[in-house]
């Protein structure tokens, strides 16, 4: 059954845990999905001439099929870029199996990035890896500030096919309230956690040097991990809904059917209880305590969001072993 034929019903979400329902099984077995996008996919394989075949599509164990990066492309960007290497059809055909896979304010949003940051949505590029009329197969999309990658569910106890990312420059050194970014929001309900928080919460949760702004911070630690910040265990209901709004605003840019697989690894590691948020005083820009990087990790999830001087925001979520 596809993910997104979930009866949602079923799952328990309250203001204390995001919650499946209590069968939930440690291990979440990957479902095979056969989605739009995904279809999507097969249809441009299907249209590839041998030259762009050759050019753009690899053995499915290639060391770039699960590679991430803020600033990367797949394949060579002066020759193989979205407008220029595929033809028209081909074009129309990734654009919307990209809108598939993102809910509707997320499409908007990702739009506005790729043209301030690159141009828009032709300057980036794509591969292909393993064969996507066969059994397994991930498309993956590369270029500024942005890694997405469809994949049917080829890769088990994996969300969104692996690690991706996402940023924004208006500016390189943005301004403190970073006007113009699309993804600042996400920052603003995370600092509503912050403001809500005890003072004694606060020396937990408040920390002075961010993670390096590298792929190492998509790691994920499994359930014998240690991590830093505040527990969601340790926070009271107002505060737990705080922080559950932000991992909804988070997860609600994507297609409900990769949003529900992300919420069931969570609560496989331990539902929002399992969650530790962290806030880092170095580098505020404007000195005004709206902490401009913070990171959300659990055993089985990573979300950090590094605002200084601009955004990127590495992720990471998976089956929490």
């Amino acid at each position: 059954m596809a993910l997104n034929k979930i009866d949602r019903r079923k799952f328990l979400q309250t203001t204390g845990a995001l919650a499946l329902t209590a069968s939930a099984a440690n291990t979440v077995a990957a479902e095979k999905v056969s989605s739009p996008s995904e279809n999507l996919i097969k249809e441009f394989y299907k249209s590839l001439s041998s030259k762009q075949k050759a050019a753009v599509c690899f053995p499915w164990k290639h060391e770039k099929r699960d590679y991430i990066n803020n600033n990367w492309n797949v394949v060579d960007e002066d020759k193989y870029s979205i407008g220029t290497f595929y033809t028209s059809k081909q074009q129309q055909m990734l654009h919307a199996a990209v809108k598939g896979v993102l809910s509707p304010e997320g499409f908007r949003r990702y739009e506005k990035q790729m043209k301030d940051d690159s141009g828009g949505f032709g300057t980036f590029t794509c591969a292909v890896f393993g064969n996507p009329e066969a059994e397994g197969f991930k498309w993956v999309l590369t270029g500024r500030h942005a890694t997405l990658r469809i994949d049917g569910n080829s890769i088990a106890n994996a969300a969104f096919g692996g690690p991706i990312f996402y940023g924004h420059a208006v500016g390189f050194t943005e301004k403190p309230h970073h006007p113009g970014n699309v993804w600042w929001y996400q920052a603003k309900l995370a600092n509503t956690l912050f403001t809500s928080l005890s003072d004694e919460q606060k020396k937990v949760a408040l920390l002075e040097r961010e993670p390096r702004d590298t792929s190492a911070v998509v790691h994920l630690k499994g359930k014998s991990g240690k991590f830093a910040g505040i527990a969601g265990k340790s926070l009271n209901m107002p505060q737990k809904k705080a922080l559950k709004n932000t991992v909804d605003s988070l997860l609600n840019n994507y297609r409900s059917g990769d949003a529900l697989e992300a919420r069931k690894y969570i609560d496989a590691g331990g539902g929002l209880d399992s969650l530790h948020i962290s806030f880092y005083s170095r580098k505020d820009l404007g000195d005004d305590k709206i902490w401009d990087n913070w990171l959300i990790e659990g055993p089985g999830f990573v979300w950090y969001f590094r605002g200084a001087p601009h955004v990127h925001s590495w992720v990471n979520i998976g089956n929490p072993v």
